[in-house]
């Protein structure tokens, strides 16, 4: 699986705004800047992951983008199905009878783990995992 930019650039934003989470809501254009993601790119981004009740948003001068729960509550693979869709490595895993070869397919099992370990995986990492793995921007004085 090839992960698109919407997938990556949503997983740096949302460790942006976890890493940030005391510092208020993060306006689009400092959040771009920092992660050197294009601004009108991440709005389109942002109004998915609103969507789907991963991140608040804050209008006026003091406005911006906050997360909707704590960075432990919040998994990459939240993040990537709103953003990505599925996780399924092949279409037949979705519609079965996509090929006319479900019940017999031999590779079917295959594709299955494989589904299987990447949502286990992504679904076993949080925000708060990344943040714990990493020395956060404003800890360095960014």
């Amino acid at each position: 699986m090839k992960l698109s930019t919407r997938g990556r650039y949503g997983i740096h934003a949302m460790y942006d705004l976890a890493c940030r989470l005391n510092d208020g809501p993060q306006p689009i254009k400092a959040i771009a800047e920092r992660q050197g993601i294009p601004e009108a790119y991440l709005e389109q981004l942002f109004c998915a992951l609103k969507r789907d009740g991963l991140v608040i948003s804050a209008r006026g001068a003091q406005g911006g983008y906050t997360l909707s729960r704590a960075p432990a509550e919040i998994t990459v693979g939240d993040v990537l199905r709103t953003l990505e869709g599925g996780l399924n490595l092949v279409n037949c895993l979705e519609e079965d009878d996509i090929c006319g070869k479900t019940c017999v397919c031999p590779s079917r099992v295959v594709w299955q783990k494989m589904r299987d370990g990447l949502n286990a995986v992504v679904d076993g990492i949080t925000l708060q995992d990344m943040i714990d793995e990493q020395t956060c921007p404003q800890a360095q004085g960014e």
